[in-house]
């Protein structure tokens, strides 16, 4: 799972995606919330009906071989002050990802801090396969989710059903190959190369999350995560989880951080306790959006050794 900082016009943007490797190996009032139509069901493209049948032998194999746990981390995983400081400052002030001659190339390079300072309002939007059983259970999971996230940071988050700022695209491979005039619509400055990347998502990238700053800060005003609907249950949870998590500002993945679901080792399907310490850092007052990893070091090691005790 990728997180980007991608650059339309006047934005920055972040990316961040599930990339995996799995076996086969302001004062203004808020509009009005109205919900959006519930499309008439599509029969999916022979495309989509193969990337389903992948993604649930995907997701068999893994819970198969013990990953994808849902248990939040338990006593083989434990952690102290110094690792989560070390995991977050990996995590937090890392970019994944680096926008380069219009493609999006992988490449671990240090940053800045990231985080929201206004209101985060998480708005679904559905293509046209996802029926409205569906939907309910989405918007379901979403609103809850929304919840425990906002308890976390102690920061606005909640779900909207219209002017929303961050955006979740609940839709198969046929709706993300015409989804250009939504996502204009979503966000107007978006670049040519950030639709490409959403319409043309490889099998291997599960989900993904996009997350615009204005140009020259490290602020979030704005973000886009894409979760498949040929996911099965489980995966399309831990997608949730994971995308919109980092598009809170924790761009990155490592590969030694555990317990995490930000470790492309897919052990972790759900937000762990690490995790959770993790936000709460992140959106700790004694930390400053636009903060180095040199800035920010002393004052995250101060702040995990509050969370978890200990030295840090």
């Amino acid at each position: 799972m990728r997180l980007l900082t991608a650059f339309p016009v006047a934005l920055t943007l972040a990316l961040s995606a599930c990339v995996t490797s799995a076996p086969d190996t302001s004062s203004r009032p808020e509009p009005r919330e109205e919900a959006e139509a519930v499309p008439e069901p599509q029969a999916p493209s022979d495309l989509s009906q193969s990337l389903a049948r992948y993604y649930r032998g995907a997701e068999a194999r893994l819970v198969g071989r013990g990953l994808l746990r849902t248990d939040g981390g338990g006593p083989d995983a434990p952690f102290g002050a110094g690792d989560l400081a070390t995991n977050f400052e990996r995590i937090a002030l890392y970019d994944e990802y680096q926008l380069e001659n219009g493609r999006f190339v992988a490449r671990q390079t240090p940053s800045t801090l990231r985080r929201w300072r206004g209101p985060v309002r998480l708005q679904p939007h559905f293509g046209a396969s996802v029926e409205a059983g569906q939907q309910a259970e989405d918007r379901s999971v979403l609103s809850t989710y929304a919840t425990r996230l906002a308890r976390l940071t102690g920061h606005p988050i909640r779900t909207v059903n219209a002017g929303g700022n961050f955006h979740v695209l609940y839709m198969n491979a046929d709706a993300l190959a015409a989804s250009e005039p939504l996502l204009r619509q979503l966000v107007p400055s978006i670049n040519d190369a950030t639709i490409r990347e959403i319409q043309n998502m490889g099998r291997l990238t599960y989900c993904s999350i996009f997350a615009f700053s204005p140009s020259g800060t490290s602020e979030y005003i704005a973000a886009i995560a894409v979760i498949r609907d040929e996911h099965p249950d489980l995966l399309r949870r831990s997608c949730v989880h994971e995308e919109i998590a980092q598009g809170l500002g924790l761009p990155n993945d490592s590969r030694s951080a555990r317990p995490t679901i930000f470790n492309d080792d897919e052990e972790f399907a759900l937000l762990t306790r690490h995790d959770e310490a993790l936000l709460r850092i992140l959106y700790d007052d004694r930390l400053t959006i636009g903060m180095t990893p040199d800035e920010a070091r002393p004052i995250v090691r101060a702040i995990a050794a509050d969370l978890v005790g200990g030295p840090s």
